[in-house]
This record gives C-alpha cells, structure tokens and sequence, in this order.
C-alpha cells in the first residue's frame, strides 16, 4: 500500500546536482590551500600575520562565505518534499560532534587561540536555524535574508560600532558576531555576519524548487568528476585535511628549516593586523612604528618578545603604547 507513495515522494524529490558537489569540492581545495598557507607560517616559513592580511583575507572570507551558502542551498535540497528526520539529525549529529572535537583538540594544542566558534560550530547552529524557516512561508527567508544583508552594509560602511558592543566580547556570546574585539581564535565564524550566505542559499534553493532549475542544473552532469566526490565527503575531507597538512609543513621544517625571521619585522606585522581591526592602516602604521621605535631606545623590546615582560600590565609598556596613540592621532 506504501510503495506508490514512496515511489511519487522520491520522484518529487530535486535530483540530486552535480554541479553544487562539484563546487564544494573545489571550495574544499581551496580550504585547503589557504590552510596550508596559514601551516607554513605557523611554521616560520611565512612571516606572522601573513594569512590574516591582504588578499589571503579576502581569499578565506570568500572560501567561507562559498561553503556557508551551499550549505544553505543544500539544506533546503535535502528537506524537499518534506524533512527526512532521521538524516537530519544524524547529518546534525556528525558537523556538531566534529565541531566539539575541533574545539577539544585545539584547547589543547593551542590554548591561546583555540577555536570557540569555527566554521563547523557556525553551520550546526545555522543547520538547527535554517530547518526552522524552512517549514515556514518562503516570506520570512526572504525577509531574513534581507535583514541580514542590511545589517551587513551597515556594519561594514555605517559609523563604527554602530551595530557592535564591547559586551559581546567574552567568547560566551562572541559567537554571535556582534563583539568589538572578541577574543582571539585560529578558526572565527560567528553568526554574523556569517549567517548572511547561508540565509541567501536558502532564499535562492527555496526560489529555484518553484522551477525547473534543479533539472536543469542536474542535467549538467557533473557527479562524475573528481571534485565532486569528494564533495560529497566534505566533512571527512574538513576533518582529515589539516592534519595532513600540517604533518607535510612539519616534515618540511625537520628536512629544511626556515631561516629566521626579522624581530622588528615580525612585530610590526602582528602589530597592524591586530591595530587594523579597530583602525586605518595609515595611523595603525604610525603607531606600530612609533612603538617598535620606542622599546627598542628602552631596551625594552628584546625581553617583551622573549615573553619576560608582560605587555598587558607592564606601566612602561603602556606608556609607550598612549604615547604612541597620541601621536598617531
């Protein structure tokens, strides 16, 4: 009696697309090249500050943002016709328990920059938000998906800290996005404003099901090609790669060791890319000079970068750093 009904829910069901495997295959390589970056300067090969800066930033923003909206689109795939309870949460299961496996792992290996709320953490939380508007009318994605758009515009061309509280800083409600300087981690993706892709997958999927698109796209014919297998299996992939990576850097580092970098050098790259997140690059520049400037004529700089002065709580220390701030200003 249930076969018919089985067989018309699997006929209704999108087919699956090629096409977006393929493309998380790609967004996995490229995941992994930016990762591997990031490896080689962790292991000195790259001087600090190198993958947080330039157009590698760029490069990891549009890694992420690529992921976070095929993850939005696939979602809405996979719950049409209708939610398949059990593979959702088993699908929930996997990301949310690899999410806490990342976390563990990097406490312990990384203690200071451990990963809170990564890339892995943000799709679970999304996954859980997402399954609700998708039982809702297609009216309130679209309206969440602009919301979130405005609010991003916003945040980045509206006044400074506009949107954003110095409240939300401790890691317990930084993942939520709206922090002035949250606390440092390898892997950062909170909700906002992260939740923007995912929210525009959901909006462009939940549009394209009230066509024929997905046949289209389908007919493609593209499932075949490497880089969509192994998009298929993008959380082995996510889970497996680094290791990997940084066991080839580490083999590099034993095999050819990295010549040393230029302490003044190193300084005055970590020290714009933390000043350039609250300020313009020309006075983070005039600052971070002034400063390398300062503690070098106080024979301060040697031992601040040996770690046997405390920055935070040393007074001359930080009366080179508001000297500095005046002066850049």
């Amino acid at each position: 009696m249930t076969l018919p009904a089985m067989q018309d829910d699997a006929a209704t069901r999108p087919p699956r697309i090629g096409l977006l495997d393929t493309a998380r295959g790609v967004a996995l390589i490229a995941m992994a090249s930016y990762h591997f970056t990031w490896d080689m300067e962790f292991m000195g090969y790259l001087a600090a500050g190198t993958a947080e800066t330039g157009w590698l930033k760029i490069y990891a923003r549009t890694i992420a943002t690529t992921f976070l909206f095929i993850v939005g689109i696939s979602l809405v795939l996979s719950s049409n016709p209708e939610i398949r309870w059990p593979s959702f949460w088993k699908r929930f299961g996997m990301i949310a328990a690899a999410a806490v496996v990342i976390s563990i792992a990097t406490r312990i290996a990384m203690p200071e920059e451990w990963i809170y709320f990564g890339i892995l953490h943000c799709i679970a939380v999304l996954t859980l938000i997402g399954i609700v508007f998708i039982r809702l009318p297609l009216a309130f994605t679209l309206i969440a998906t602009l919301a979130l758009f405005a609010a991003w515009i916003t945040d980045i061309f509206g006044p400074p800290g506009l949107l954003r509280s110095s409240l939300f800083d401790p890691r317990y409600l930084a993942w939520i996005g709206l922090a002035v300087m949250p606390e440092r981690s390898n892997d950062y993706v909170p909700l906002f404003p992260w939740a923007t892709p995912f929210f525009a997958g959901l909006s462009l999927a939940s549009i394209a099901l009230r066509t024929r698109l997905p046949h289209r796209l389908a007919a493609i014919g593209t499932g075949s090609w490497w880089p969509a297998r192994l998009g298929r299996h993008s959380l082995a992939f996510y889970l497996i790669h680094q290791p990997v990576l940084i066991g080839i850097a580490y083999g590099l580092f034993l095999l050819v060791p990295p010549a040393k970098p230029d302490p003044a050098e190193t300084y005055l790259k970590q020290c714009n890319a933390a000043c350039v997140m609250q300020e313009g690059k020309a006075l983070c520049r005039s600052f971070c000079q002034c400063t390398l400037g300062k503690l070098q004529a106080q024979s301060l700089f040697t031992p601040l970068q040996a770690g046997e002065i405390d920055g935070q709580n040393d007074e001359r220390v930080q009366t080179i750093a508001a000297e500095c701030s005046a002066e850049a200003d």
